[in-house]
């Protein structure tokens, strides 16, 4: 409850709310992501805005899922005549998705662009089990 009243601090102005509501507060948010599939590919997406993914980013796989783990580090100043203020924002948050037991994990690929990683993993087309047949007993 102690971090919901303070994230919701009477002294922020509401456009100040509105922004960290928009741009995920990290104590109050943690990685979105979408999962969709293209064809044979299983697409994630995760906003992680204002991060380096080189430095700030590891994704691991593990039996059956994928988990991402992200760190930031943001500081703002702003500068007016007569005030100072500067604001730190940071820390560290994990989602760990579950995947299908078919996905090829020897192939999966992550790309980053504008605020968005992207991982990529192929899904093999599902073997068409034959029908089921009925077995004769014999005697001997």
């Amino acid at each position: 409850m102690t971090d919901l009243i303070r994230w919701f601090d009477t002294r922020r102005s509401p456009i100040e709310m509105i922004e960290r509501l928009f741009e995920g507060d990290v104590a109050a948010a943690g990685i979105r992501v979408e999962q969709l599939v293209e064809g044979t590919t299983l697409v994630i997406r995760a906003e992680l805005p204002g991060i380096d993914p080189e430095k700030d980013v590891d994704i691991t796989l593990g039996e059956g899922f994928l988990e991402i783990r992200a760190e930031r580090q943001e500081k703002k100043e702003d500068k007016d005549k007569g005030s100072y203020r500067s604001e730190f924002r940071y820390g560290s948050f994990v989602r760990r998705i579950s995947l299908p037991d078919s996905v090829q994990q020897d192939d999966i690929s992550a790309s980053y662009k504008d605020g968005v990683l992207e991982v990529r993993a192929p899904i093999p087309e599902k073997v068409q089990s034959s029908s089921a047949r009925k077995i004769p007993i014999t005697r001997d």
